[in-house]
């Protein structure tokens, strides 16, 4: 900001000022040295304005003052200091021999010179300049900025045009003066959602509670508040009343009481005998002629509150007088609702989606291995778990993030498929149609590997960090975003479903897997192998789990309970798809994840509710398509 105002007193020629005496600024000076040594936000804003309207002096003391190179002589001369040059303030003369004390004004002050400065900018030639003097006026914008904005030329930038159309109509209806004028910039900004919309219209709708025997005459009324609901309780109406200076407090029982012995006299309290006080009547009569003598304080009854907030008629009044300013911002408000509605059900589904791509990316392994060999593989986390260590291992190694990542991607997919082939060799093929033993085993080799990635790597959290370019977040408005790196693992997800569907469909590996698994027999009779088939789909989809943790890893903590967090949601994922079907398995992760997001918008402070609702969801679709979304059909569906 300081820079694009130097920029903009160089183009006005505010550098170098001729020596000539500005005897208004110098009188602006010496009546006001003191507060311009020792400034205040709270009281400076009036010395600004003086200063700035005492022409291009004036306004390069304001922009050395900005950008702290205002200084104070010994003998209280105002300098300005730019590098090894020294000039007088007032006058621009050269200064020798100074040994200037500079100036500090804190950020608050700088801020108030800084939008007096914008006036001058708005219409600089140069575009940087501009575009520094729309973004001060975005951040701090006042009744002058809109006179400013309004007669300044047309800008020839197309979007800098735009930007200060935008403001103005932002101004307008926060300082215009006239309603059809601030009408127009309301409906100009109807239905946008932007924060500063929004921040400007809430000003235009705030309202004020009040009461009244009758509608207050002259007064823009919101709505007529009904008594005893939730929005105006009996208490709070009773509470207006006390504030306005329309009722006494309310009197309670134990004051009342306490009052009334007190002044108890010949048995009598305000002629009203002392036998007879047991009656709340007598009591409240006894109290009256008390207040009545000036002996106790004023305060009411309840009976007397009671009648106090009949008697009277409650009213939201808006601050703005104007009718037709108001019922603008309130339509223009409605459709920016409507809209914002309609955009948090957007950001929504992309949550949704790259939720569904995460799952679907830790599942696809998980299916095919459950899918063609039929085997509960509870070690299938630890390998997601493996492939995020993997690519830590490459990145402490590599230190370039874009190439370690590139080199960690097919190092994953080769580990994990060779930790899954020996897997297989060592324990899966010899309990082969077992299914309970293969689960035991596999849970057995789950917890192996977690004390081995503790005993390697340790228990603490080990950073994966993204490349640069997969930092931040594509952001659409203040509502819709989504994270650089979600966008990636869902394009990582369409190009595994592609790379699987080519396997399988145009491969001789893919012809040999749907084989074994639609008749193992059948397959074997023509010369298929189908112990090799098993054993290489078994490490395909340990390989396809381990770059699942690569993607994963970016986002989440790398630790030995990395794959933990995901095994339930891919076994979820597979099984509500249905068995074997790739294509059921995207359907799953669809499902699961939008059925997760949605119960998190719904419920977001507890997300063991979510976890146990998501649960329960999938159990009752269980009992209605037991088979999966997507069954699969043919022989591979009798087995």
């Amino acid at each position: 900001m300081r820079r694009a105002l130097v920029a903009c007193a160089v183009a006005y020629g505010l550098s170098a000022l001729p020596a000539l005496a500005n005897p208004q600024l110098q009188s602006v000076i010496a009546d006001n040295l003191d507060q311009i040594e020792r400034p205040s936000r709270l009281t400076v804003e009036p010395l600004v304005s003086e200063i700035a309207a005492t022409g291009p002096e004036g306004m390069a003391l304001l922009t050395a003052w900005a950008d702290r190179r205002l200084a104070l002589s010994a003998d209280g001369q105002l300098l300005i200091v730019d590098g090894d040059t020294i000039t007088d303030a007032a006058t621009g003369d050269p200064v020798m021999d100074a040994d200037p004390k500079m100036l500090r004004p804190n950020s608050g002050v700088r801020g108030v010179i800084e939008a007096a400065l914008v006036v001058s900018q708005i219409a600089a030639a140069d575009p940087a300049v501009r575009a520094a003097a729309l973004d001060a006026i975005a951040r701090q914008g006042s009744a002058d900025h809109l006179a400013a904005l309004r007669t300044a030329p047309t800008d020839p930038d197309p979007m800098l045009a735009a930007r200060r159309a935008r403001l103005e109509h932002l101004l307008t209806i926060r300082y215009g003066t006239d309603p059809a004028t601030r009408v127009a910039a309301i409906e100009a900004m109807s239905g946008d959602v932007d924060l500063d919309v929004r921040a400007a219209l809430n000003p235009v709708l705030s309202t004020t509670r009040m009461a009244a025997m009758a509608p207050p005459e002259g007064a823009n009324i919101a709505r007529e508040l009904t008594v005893g609901t939730s929005v105006l309780p009996r208490e709070a109406a009773y509470d207006l009343l006390k504030s306005q200076g329309d009722a006494e407090p309310l009197l309670s029982g134990p004051a009342q009481r306490d009052a009334l012995a007190a002044h108890i006299v010949d048995g009598r309290v305000g002629g009203v005998p002392v036998a007879e006080l047991r009656d709340p009547a007598a009591r409240d009569r006894a109290y009256a002629a008390l207040e009545a003598e000036g002996t106790v304080a004023p305060a009411a009854t309840q009976a007397e509150a009671d009648s106090a907030v009949d008697a009277y008629r409650y009213f939201d009044v808006y601050t703005e007088p104007s009718a037709a300013v108001t019922d603008a911002a309130e339509e223009a408000q409605s459709h920016a609702q409507m809209k914002l509605g309609a955009m948090r059900g957007v950001d929504l589904g992309l949550d949704a989606l790259s939720l569904a791509s995460i799952y679907f990316l830790a599942a696809i392994g998980l299916a095919v291995t459950f899918g063609v060999m039929r085997v509960i593989n509870m070690a299938h986390g630890e390998f997601i778990m493996m492939g995020a260590y993997t690519a830590y291992t490459v990145q402490t190694l590599i230190p370039n993030r874009t190439l370690s990542l590139l080199v960690a991607l097919p190092l994953a997919f080769i580990v994990t498929a060779f930790a899954g082939i020996v897997l297989y060799r060592l324990v899966i093929r010899h309990l082969a149609h077992r299914p309970l033993e293969t689960l035991l085993a596999t849970f057995g080799v789950s917890i192996a590997l977690q004390q081995l990635a503790k005993n390697i790597f340790g228990t603490q959290a080990r950073p994966l960090t993204a490349p640069a370019w997969l930092e931040g977040s594509i952001t659409i408005n203040d509502v819709i975003s989504i994270s650089s790196i979600r966008v990636a693992i869902f394009v990582l997800a369409l190009v595994f479903l592609a790379l699987f569907l080519f396997i399988m469909k145009r491969t001789r590996l893919g012809l040999e897997v749907r084989a074994v698994t639609q008749n193992p027999g059948m397959a074997a009779s023509m010369g298929i192998n189908p112990d090799r088939i098993a054993m290489m789909t078994f490490g395909l989809g340990s390989g396809i789990a381990g770059i699942a943790g690569v993607a994963i890893g970016l986002f989440a903590q790398v630790t030995s309970e990395l794959g933990q967090g995901y095994i339930v949601q891919s076994f979820m994922t597979v099984v509500v798809g249905g068995v074997g079907n790739i294509w059921g398995t995207l359907a799953g992760a669809a499902l699961i994840g939008g059925l997760s997001k949605v119960i998190e918008f719904v419920n977001p402070a507890n997300t063991l509710a979510a976890q146990t609702f998501m649960i329960l969801f999938i159990i009752i679709f269980i009992q209605f398509r037991p088979r999966g979304i997507i069954p699969q059909k043919g022989r591979a569906a009798e087995m």
